[in-house]
C-alpha cells in the first residue's frame, strides 16, 4: 500500500478509483476502456504534481518512509554484498551499513547510512542517526577499500549524527572530523550518493568524494528546515521558508557547483519502483567509477581538492 502526502492526494483519490474499477473488470468487460482512460490520466497527473515540487515538498519526498535504503539498493547493484560489523574499538553502529561485494563485477566497499522503515526497524538503525562508532566503524572500511585498492561508493541519508550524551561523550565531533580528513586524503576513487536526506555532519561525513551524486528529489543540507527556522525565527512554522532559503534541492546544488549530476528518479519517484531507480543509479555509478580507475592515484587525490577548494558561490 502507497504513503501519500498531502499534495499526492488528488493522485490518492484517482488511482483509487482505477482499484475499483479494476475490481468490477470482470464483470463489465467496456470497463478498461475507462481503466486506460484513467491511468493515462494518473501519468500526466503524476508529471503535474513532481515536475513542480516545492523545497518542502521535495523534503517530504526524500523522507518517505517507502523510499528506498542503503540496503535496497544493495539488493540490486552489490547482490553479494557481505556486511562487516563493528570499530574495533567500542561497538557495532546498525545506523551506519558497509561492506564488500562486487558492482558489475568490480570489487567495491560500500558504507550507507541506513533508517530502517518500520518502527521496530528505526528503533535498532537510531532513525539513520550514527553515533561515533559509526563513522569510526566507516573509517576502517575506508582504509580497508585503500589497502586493496578498492574504490569506495557511499549512500547518504540520514538528518544528521546522533546528538545525545553518549556520543557527545565517546567524540561525535571528532570522529565526523576524522572521517571528512580520511576521505579527502584515501587514494582509491569514492563516489557519493545522496538518495534521502542529507543533514549536517553526519551527513557530510560520507560525502567528501571525487564525484557527488543527488536523486533528483533528495536534499543535501547543513542543517534540517525544521532547526534552521527554530534557530532563525523561534518557530517551526517557518520551515517552509526556510527550506526555500537553504537551497537544499538537487536543482540548486547543481547550479551551485556542489554536486556533480543528478540522477533523475522514474515516474512517480524512486519509492514507487525501487528496481527502476537502481538500474539507474547502477549506470551512473559505473560511468563515474570507469572515469575515476583510470586516474593515478596523485592525480585523484589533487582532483578532490580542487574540487572542494573551488566550492562556493556568492554575489
Amino acid at each position: 500500500m502507497t504513503d501519500y502526502l498531502e499534495f499526492e492526494k488528488p493522485l490518492m483519490e484517482l488511482e483509487e478509483k482505477i482499484e475499483r474499477i479494476k475490481g468490477l473488470s470482470k464483470e463489465q468487460p467496456k470497463a478498461q476502456d475507462e481503466i486506460q482512460k484513467l491511468q493515462k490520466r494518473a501519468h500526466q497527473l503524476q508529471r503535474e504534481i513532481y515536475t513542480h515540487l516545492t523545497p518542502i515538498q521535495t523534503l517530504q519526498i526524500a523522507r518517505h518512509p517507502n523510499r528506498p535504503s542503503t540496503l535496497d539498493y544493495l539488493g540490486y547493484l552489490v547482490p553479494d554484498f557481505l556486511e562487516l560489523h563493528g570499530d574495533r574499538a567500542f561497538a557495532d553502529d546498525a545506523a551506519i551499513v558497509g561492506g564488500i561485494g562486487r558492482l558489475d563485477g568490480a570489487p567495491v566497499v560500500v558504507i550507507g547510512h541506513q533508517k530502517g522503515r518500520n518502527v521496530k526497524e528505526r528503533v535498532k538503525r537510531n532513525f539513520g542517526m550514527p553515533h561515533p562508532e559509526g563513522y569510526r566503524k566507516a573509517q576502517r572500511l575506508m582504509l580497508l577499500a585503500e589497502r586493496f585498492g578498492r574504490p569506495v561508493i557511499t549512500f547518504i541519508d540520514t538528518p544528521g549524527a546522533y546528538p545525545g550524551l553518549g556520543a557527545e561523550e565517546r567524540g561525535q565531533s571528532e570522529a565526523i572530523a576524522a572521517s571528512l580528513r580520511l576521505m579527502a586524503r584515501l587514494a582509491v576513487p569514492i563516489v557519493a550518493v545522496v538518495i534521502g536526506e542529507g543533514g549536517s555532519g553526519g551527513a557530510l561525513a560520507l560525502g567528501v568524494a571525487d564525484r557527488i551524486l543527488m536523486l533528483e528529489h533528495s536534499v543535501y543540507s547543513v542543517i534540517s528546515p525544521e532547526g534552521c527556522a527554530a534557530i532563525l525565527w523561534k518557530s517551526a512554522d517557518k520551515a517552509v521558508d526556510a527550506a526555500d532559503a537553504l537551497k537544499m534541492t538537487a536543482k540548486d546544488l547543481l547550479a551551485l557547483g556542489v554536486i556533480d549530476e543528478i540522477v533523475p528518479e522514474p515516474l512517480g519517484c524512486a519509492h514507487r519502483n525501487h528496481a527502476a531507480m537502481a538500474a539507474a543509479l547502477k549506470k551512473s555509478i559505473g560511468q563515474h567509477l570507469a572515469q575515476l580507475l583510470e586516474l593515478p592515484s596523485e592525480d585523484l587525490l589533487a582532483t578532490r581538492y580542487e574540487k572542494f577548494r573551488k566550492m562556493g558561490v556568492y554575489q
